[in-house]
Parts: structure tokens; C-alpha cells; sequence
């Protein structure tokens, strides 16, 4: 494979005196060419119009030092050769009509020559791989010898670096701890999306869309990412969150894109509104899907050309800023029904996370209850944890079935904090435990299932309108057969949850084909079950 090397014309470097010399000062693209252990088969040398003469000479100093290097030259007029985008503007019309041949060719850009500005910007075309090669240094020899001096290439994929890896893997490990709240969470899939939140927070300023179910973290993670950018230099400004459910009419207009005075009754004084305060940081936008539709249509210019028209005002304002949006509803459906804009949900889809409720990765029910006991002893002031025996009913409690944690890790802070102050002693007992779940048992019971809840549940699975021909009896029986298979990882538990009580009057009993039959009476199988829980 031949070694191409790209250069641009040093005019003061590569001159270095008249007649004979010049040999006795190091010259960057002639010793370039002197390494024995670096063959240059073709230089391509970058010069402007005004540099013929000296590109002559090189060339003909490169023939006398190495014969196999063909010199070929290219006229780049720089007319400012301090101007940045003048510069950069050239030399990527030169790497477009270059013909690249890397099957064949290994590339070399020498960063050595040329003024501090072209140095950056042929750094920043082989970074973004317009130059298909490594980087090439050289220096001149440390006794300052006509000797070739040094040189070093330098490979732009820092993932071969060992160091320089490693820290980047350092630095992705406590990036993603950091947005999980410190939590040593087990469920994969939880882990793997967070992994993935983390590269796309410190490398992208996009909008991103965080859903799922009330109480799932959706506030925590998008407060998290604004303080993991913070960190790493990449915002200015601040948070400013707001849950759009709470804006309606004049003032949802008003909050979000300010006022000025006098604009309607009772604007005695200007309001720069929601926007203009998120400026150079991050705005929060939860519940999106309560925003109007008038209101979606201007942000929705704020986020494409990063200006808007405050309420009452005639000329446009700016504000520079990154959104992420949080909902718990479904905005395609929305979109359907005319009720959310489609175009402003093609803008902010482009990163979507949905957090799965704390029923879906119940194996991460431990660890966060060690992270409510010390939010708990931060607030208090004082330690609590529980005994063993308490522990051990407490957490197969919540891991059953039976524990549906509608609010999710609300529930589970409150609950915490309710046995944290009963607790003599800062110790959680049994008895603390069990008139706890007591108490859970019933908040639940009242937080049953509306019929809405139910029919989406099932209709999911078997489509919309089959609840239509459905007692809601049986969607009620259904529904629960669902959520029991959904938790379990095999038929033949799902059957000892359902029929633990008259399986014991049987003389042999066999859970899985009655939990078959349960199932295929609507056309339902337990794979699908589990695969719909791992899709969701």
C-alpha cells in the first residue's frame, strides 16, 4: 500500500535560506521525506499563487533527497490565510475533488506547515474524516542539526489509545451512575438505556423525549442530564422546569413565552417568560401532551429557528436553548387525534426513552429502597434500617404479585418514609413493616383499575374494540391473568400465583395447562405475554 502524504507550502519554514544553504536548516517537507523508515511515495503540496517558485524548488530538493516521492502540486488560494471559514472553506473543496483511494492508499496530513488557523482546520476535516488518514507531526532535531528531525503519526481513533479509553470508559461508568442516582440497578434493559441516555446527553444538545408512566423518574433523569451537562461544560444557563399541565389559556402563552406590558388586562409590567430564562441552558417541559395546540406551534418555531414572538410584542426574541419533554401519554395517539402536532412530534422524537414503572423491573425494588432509607437519613437527620425479619416481608411483599406500585417510586419513597418515622430507634420492625403493607393493601384497593385502565390493557394484546363483546367482569378476571403472567418467568409459576390456594385441594394439579387454557380461551399465549412485558 502506497503512503500519500498532504501538505500544505511552508513559505517561511520551507524556504530557510538561498543557494546551498538552505541544506543546512531543517526544512519541514524535505525532511519529511528523509526518514528512513517512513516512505512517502506522494506528496501532495497545497501552495497559492505566489509560492511557485519556492513549490519549484522544493520539489526538485525532495527528488535530490528521495527519488521514489513524486511531488504533485495544487494551487489553494488562501485570500486571508488567518481567516477561519476562508480557510476551512478551501481546503474542503480540495478534499471533495481529491480522489480518495483507501483500498490502495494510506493518507498522511501533515499539521506542521501553514498558518495556526489551517493547522485547526485540516485537524478538523481528518477528524471528520473528509481526510480519510492519520495526522503527520514533525519537529526539527533537538540540536537544532540539518538532520531529518522527528516525526510522529498520529491515529485520530482515540479507541486505540489504552489510556486515553480507559478514561473515556471511566467517565461514561460514572456518567451513567450519576444519572441513575447512584443506584446500582440490575435490570439490563433499564441499564442499557441509561448507558445510552448518557452518550447522547454529553454528545448532543437534540431534543429529548422521556416517557412512561407517572412517578417512573421522568423529573429526576431530565434534572440529572441538566447537571451531568453543567458538569462537563456543555450549558450555561440553568434548569427551568415546568409541567404543562398546569398552563392554560393567556397564561400558558404568557409563562412560556413572556409578555410585554400592557399585551392584556392586568399586564402591568413585561414577563420574559419560561424561554427566554432557559437561554444557553435547559428547559423541561413535563406533561407536553396537556400544551396547546397554539402553543405547540410556537415552540415548535423557538426550537427550529431559535427565536419567538412573546405575547403582545411585534418583534421576535431569541433564546438559545435545549429541550427535553416528559409524558405519560401516548402523543402518537394524540397526534391521531388532532390534539398534539404532528410536526412537533417528528422535532422532539428524535431521542425517546420510555422508563419503565417499577412493577417492570421489580429486581430493582432493593436497591432503591437503600437509596430511599438515605434520602430519608439526609432529610431526618437521623439513620434508619430495617431488622432482617423486616426486610425479607417488606421485600417479598413488594415483589409479589400483589404489590402493583401504581405510583411507582412514589409510592415507594412515601412508603419509606412512613415506616422511617414510625421507627423507635431508627430500627424498622415487623410489626412496622406489616402494618405498613397493611396500609398499602389498602390504598391500592381503592387505586383498583378504572375501566379505562383494563380495556387498554387488554386491548393492546387482542386490538382495539374487543372489550366491546366483553363483560367487565371478565375484563377485570382477564386483566389480572395478564399482569400475574407479565410477572412471572414461566407458565407454571404464573399458575402457582393464580391458583395457590385450590391447587392444595387437588390430588395432582397441573398449573401451566390451566393457565394455557385461561389463556387460549382469548386467543392469547404466554410467550406473547412475556414478549409484550419485554417490549413494553
Amino acid at each position: 500500500m502506497k503512503t500519500i502524504a498532504i501538505s500544505i507550502l511552508g513559505t517561511s519554514k520551507d524556504r530557510r535560506g538561498k543557494g546551498d544553504k538552505r541544506w543546512d536548516k531543517w526544512r519541514p517537507n524535505i525532511s519529511m521525506c528523509q526518514h528512513d523508515d517512513l516512505l512517502i511515495n506522494r506528496l501532495e503540496l497545497l501552495f497559492d499563487n505566489h509560492a511557485q517558485g519556492l513549490a519549484n524548488q522544493v520539489t526538485e530538493d525532495i527528488a535530490r533527497v528521495s527519488p521514489e516521492t513524486e511531488v504533485v502540486h495544487h494551487r489553494v488560494n488562501f485570500r486571508d490565510p488567518w481567516d477561519f471559514e476562508s480557510v476551512y472553506s478551501n481546503l474542503l473543496d480540495f478534499a471533495r475533488a481529491y480522489t480518495f483511494e483507501p483500498e490502495y492508499e494510506q493518507y498522511l496530513v501533515h499539521i506542521t506547515t501553514g498558518t495556526h488557523v489551517a493547522q485547526i482546520c485540516l485537524y478538523l476535516l481528518t477528524e471528520a474524516g473528509y481526510f480519510p488518514g492519520r495526522l503527520l507531526q514533525t519537529a526539527p532535531a533537538r540540536n537544532n542539526s540539518n538532520l531529518p528531525g522527528q516525526y510522529q503519526v498520529i491515529d485520530l481513533d482515540l479507541s486505540k489509545y489504552d489510556q486515553i479509553a480507559s478514561r473515556f470508559q471511566k467517565e461514561h461508568r460514572e456518567g451513567t451512575s450519576y444519572l441513575k442516582g447512584g443506584i446500582e440497578t440490575n435490570n439490563p434493559a433499564f441499564n442499557r438505556m441509561i448507558e445510552q441516555v448518557e452518550q447522547v446527553s454529553i454528545r448532543s444538545d437534540a431534543p429529548i423525549l422521556i416517557t412512561g408512566p407517572t412517578g417512573a423518574g421522568k423529573s429526576q433523569l431530565a434534572r440529572r442530564i441538566f447537571e451531568l451537562r453543567k458538569q462537563r461544560g456543555q450549558l450555561e444557563g440553568g434548569l427551568v422546569a415546568v409541567n404543562c399541565a398546569t398552563l392554560r389559556g393567556e397564561n400558558a402563552m404568557s409563562a412560556l413565552f413572556g409578555h410585554r406590558k400592557g399585551a392584556f388586562t392586568g399586564a402591568t409590567t413585561q414577563r420574559p417568560g419560561l424561554l427566554m430564562e432557559a437561554d444557553k441552558g435547559l428547559l423541561f417541559l413535563d406533561e407536553i401532551g396537556e400544551m396547546g395546540l397554539d402553543e405547540q406551534a410556537m415552540l415548535l418555531r423557538a426550537l427550529e429557528h431559535k427565536c419567538f414572538m412573546p405575547f403582545g410584542a411585534d418583534r421576535e426574541v431569541t433564546s438559545n436553548f435545549q429541550l427535553i419533554a416528559g409524558t405519560n401519554r401516548d402523543l402518537a395517539q394524540l397526534s391521531c387525534e388532532g390534539k398534539f402536532r404532528a410536526d412537533l412530534l417528528a422535532r422532539i422524537d428524535l431521542w425517546t426513552y420510555r422508563l419503565p414503572s417499577l412493577r417492570e423491573r421489580i429486581e430493582d425494588l432493593e436497591p432503591n429502597i437503600e437509596f430511599e432509607l438515605e434520602t430519608f437519613a439526609r432529610k431526618s437527620g437521623y439513620a434508619v434500617s430495617f431488622s432482617k425479619e423486616a426486610r425479607a416481608a417488606y421485600l417479598r411483599f413488594g415483589c409479589s404479585p400483589e404489590a402493583t406500585w401504581p405510583a411507582n417510586f412514589r409510592d415507594l419513597n412515601a412508603s419509606i418514609v412512613r415506616m422511617g418515622t414510625l421507627a423507635d430507634g431508627g430500627r424498622i420492625t415487623t410489626a412496622v413493616v406489616e402494618e405498613e403493607i397493611q396500609r398499602l393493601r389498602h390504598k391500592w384497593r381503592r387505586r383498583d383499575q378504572s375501566p379505562a385502565d383494563l380495556r387498554q390493557c387488554i386491548e393492546s394484546l387482542l386490538g382495539p374494540g374487543c372489550c366491546e363483546t366483553m363483560d367487565y367482569y371478565d375484563q377485570i378476571k382477564l386483566a389480572g391473568v395478564i399482569q400475574v403472567c407479565q410477572a412471572s418467568n414461566s407458565m407454571a409459576e404464573a399458575g402457582r400465583k393464580l391458583f395457590g390456594v385450590s391447587r392444595i385441594a387437588k390430588k395432582s394439579s397441573n398449573d401451566s395447562h390451566r393457565v394455557r387454557q385461561l389463556l387460549e380461551k382469548y386467543g392469547l399465549r404466554f410467550e406473547q405475554l412475556s414478549k409484550a412485558k419485554t417490549d413494553g
